[in-house]
């Protein structure tokens, strides 16, 4: 007479499937490591970037508008000057009370330098107001070179 003390002989059987809970549970973790670090990783520079506004310019006979073109050509109320006497039409301009304003108006494809070099010249004259003029449509950049 034989006693089985463990069970049927089914279940001493080898189980042959995946047990996939840990593989879940190891996914999760991962998960949730992944989910608490990306932030951490993308860092940026906190900046508050400046809001578009569009103010529209009150032409007056006295405000200058000094154009510069592609070529770096610079020009005092559409007529061509040379960037040497530059400062001195500036200076001259300066002393006026009240001090007119000076508007920039450079081409799309010019160099930053162009235009840099022009505001210099108007801040070294004493010039208090400068400001540029845009095209006011909105349209897309042309590709760069």
């Amino acid at each position: 007479m034989g006693m089985s003390v463990g069970g049927s002989d089914e279940e001493d059987a080898v189980n042959s499937t995946i047990n996939t809970t840990p593989l879940v549970d190891v996914m999760l973790v991962l998960l949730i490591i992944f989910l608490i670090t990306v932030p951490v990783v993308v860092k940026t520079v906190k900046l508050t970037l400046p809001t578009i506004s569009n103010e529209v310019t009150e032409t007056k006979p006295e405000n200058v508008v000094i154009a510069v073109d592609k070529d770096g050509k610079t020009y005092w109320n559409n007529t061509l000057i040379r960037f040497d006497g530059l400062m001195q039409r500036l200076q001259d301009v300066a002393v006026k009370v009240p001090q007119p304003e000076v508007h920039i108006r450079g081409d799309i494809n010019a160099r930053y330098e162009f235009i840099g070099r022009v505001i210099a010249t108007a801040t070294r004259a004493g010039i208090l107001k400068v400001g540029f003029i845009t095209d006011p449509e909105l349209r897309a950049l042309p590709p760069m070179e």
